[in-house]
């Protein structure tokens, strides 16, 4: 590739100055917190963790403004974790994106951003300010695939050329040289510092690998199954000690390599690398001696607006034989929204399942579900949150991590995923077949959650495939995907359209952020009190039956009354407080379950 940059600038003098970030408030409080307590059967031996009681802030004198508030998604994000520069993360949202959705920077967006980067560089931001190592990979990364591989209107700007064009000389002297690498891996793109570039091998044999595979990356490439996977091999889990990485692994490289290979479209040899690379991390899952399980995969960076669901419709598709499990994290960038893990903690439920102990729930009559966070199931996975934050943009493993088996089952097995990007409905499907599932699903509801509405779509709705469609197979027998040959599994695309079954369109319940508004709305609707939130945990119950094919949901009517019962006899409810409180035979008389039930109007 030719030169974009002329070799004769001059630093300008109109810098804009960058954005000042400021610190979140370190808050020290002595919080209380509830007693153990058991859950599930006696012999599973599992303890609740405890959670914070709100009530505690006017003891103390915290101002509500200073308080990390559990009962809001954005305070579960670990003040451990080192804050971006927001001023280049507010530049990544635009250009660490795909070809089509790229949204190049103009004159002065450029300026700021590259005046930004060369103060850090140089030393000059303050330590919160400063733009981190991961930053820079992913940044430089985009802006060297969209040089070398992007169509034309989602290349550089005049704006950017010009601001690079009077920095980079600067640059080329304060930033190191894996930056630089990534930057102009080839020599090609800057013209000035180009020898650095093709000359770069890393540092140790953590990095050779990745160097590699990046130069391929890089170029708009894609890589093998087990190329993909050598590298993650490699460089997970991290090890962060003190806002650092400790394990050698080089965060510019690795940042560079995640959002390089989403930037490019993962192939699907790619995507089963990132899916299938730490199955055997732990050895094989257990196996739960269930009729049916089906895995809900919910994107792991939550709502922000919506009502989710997923939760409760677990809770009640128990009642009838479905065993659910749920799995994701407590926080997740970019979005940060509400998770089951929050939901669940809030409530003072065990968020800390092996997915041995998560066997032997949905193995409980009782119970029926469970859930795992990526923390004990895949902490290789999980060491990257820190990374992904400052990536800003969905690495592969977004799409990857829905599609896990941790724990697999004697009967029917079938995967759910939502999605919300046009082109991921087909990928995710074929990662569920690989799987080995007997049916699959992807539904995109509201948020690219699993949630189908009954919200009725607008003429100015948003373009691509609408809210409510879905996509899957299921078999038609006992044999999994992965032994069909394809004769006896059926495929099916269609949009649900809640008006066609008798529900009335309403407005989804807006949560947000609210962890407590959220588990306000669901334990209401387990209580039996009807609205949008009801109708929708019935349609997501009784839809998801009806369309993987579940035993006693081949009429959507009937399906659907079955939900509706699972509610109306109590028995959802129960299942939720049995999974949250336990099966102690004293009264429950602690404070905490007394505020769920005037949440849930009990």
């Amino acid at each position: 590739m030719k030169s974009l940059l002329s070799s004769q600038p001059s630093l300008p003098t109109h810098i804009t100055e960058p954005r000042t970030i400021l610190s979140r408030s370190e808050v020290t409080s002595s919080l209380r917190f509830y007693r153990d307590r058991w859950i599930g059967r006696k012999r599973c031996g599992l303890t609740l963790n405890a959670v914070l009681d709100p009530a505690t802030v006017g003891q103390f004198g915290i101002s509500e403004s200073e308080f990390v508030n559990p009962a809001v998604s954005t305070s579960y994000r670990s003040s451990r974790l080192p804050k971006p520069n927001q001023t280049v993360l507010d530049a990544q949202a635009r250009v660490c994106t795909g070809p089509t959705q790229t949204k190049p920077l103009n004159e002065d967006q450029a300026f700021k951003v590259f005046d930004t980067i060369l103060r850090s560089a140089r030393g000059k931001l303050k330590d919160e300010e400063q733009v981190s190592k991961a930053q820079l990979g992913a940044f430089f990364a985009a802006m060297t695939i969209r040089a070398n591989a992007f169509p034309e209107a989602t290349q550089w700007s005049e704006g950017e050329k010009h601001a690079m064009s009077n920095f980079w000389p600067h640059l080329v002297r304060a930033l190191p040289s894996d930056v630089i690498f990534v930057a102009d891996p080839e020599g090609s793109i800057m013209g000035v510092g180009s020898s650095i570039g093709p000359q770069y091998v890393g540092n140790g044999t953590n990095d050779m690998r990745l160097v590699g595979a990046l130069r391929e990356v890089l170029a708009g490439g894609h890589l093998g199954y087990e190329e993909v996977q050598g590298v993650l091999r490699d460089v997970l889990p991290l090890n962060v000690e003190d806002n650092k990485c400790s394990s050698g692994v080089n965060e510019t490289l690795l940042s560079a390599f995640l959002i390089g290979q989403r930037m490019n479209r993962e192939t699907d040899r790619e995507l089963k690398a990132y899916c299938l690379a730490f199955d055997d991390q732990f050895g094989l899952a257990p196996v739960a001696d269930v009729r049916s399980l089906t895995h809900y995969g919910e994107p792991y960076d939550g709502n922000t607006r919506f009502f989710r669901s997923t939760l409760f419709v677990a809770a009640v598709r128990s009642c009838y034989g479905e065993s659910s499990l749920l799995h994701g994290v407590e926080w997740m960038p970019p979005k940060g929204g509400i998770t089951e893990e929050q939901m669940l903690k809030f409530m003072g439920a065990n968020t800390r399942l092996t997915p041995l102990q998560a066997k032997e729930l949905l193995e409980d009559e009782e119970l029926g579900f469970a859930y795992i966070s990526q923390r004990e199931a895949c902490p290789s996975l999980y060491s990257l949150i820190g990374l992904r934050e400052h990536i800003k943009k969905r690495p592969p493993l977004a799409t990857t991590e829905k599609v896990q088996q941790f724990v697999k089952a004697r009967g029917r097995e079938a995967i759910v995923a939502g999605f919300y990007h046009e082109g991921y409905e087909e990928p995710l499907l074929m990662l569920m077949k690989r799987r080995g599932v007997h049916s699959g699903l992807v539904v995109k509801g509201e948020e690219g959650a699993l949630s189908m509405t009954t919200k009725f779509r607008s003429v100015n709705a948003s373009k691509g495939l609408p809210v409510n469609y879905c996509s899957g197979f299921r078999s038609l027998g006992m044999d999994s995907a992965f032994e069909l040959d394809g004769v006896s599994r059926q495929n099916f695309k269609t949009e649900v359209n809640a008006k066609d079954f008798g529900f009335e369109p309403t407005d989804t319940p807006r949560t947000d952020r609210s962890v407590s508004k959220n588990i306000e709305l669901g334990l209401g609707a387990l209580r039996g009190q009807k609205g949008p939130a009801y109708d929708r945990i019935v349609l997501n119950a009784g839809m998801v039956d009806h369309l993987l094919g579940c035993d006693g949901a081949e009429d959507i009517s009937t399906a659907l009354d079955r939900a509706r019962e699972a509610i109306e006899s109590g028995k959802a409810l129960k299942k939720l407080l049995n999974y949250i409180k336990g099966f102690a035979e004293n009264e429950v008389k602690d404070d905490q379950l007394v505020h769920l039930m005037k949440m849930g109007k009990l």
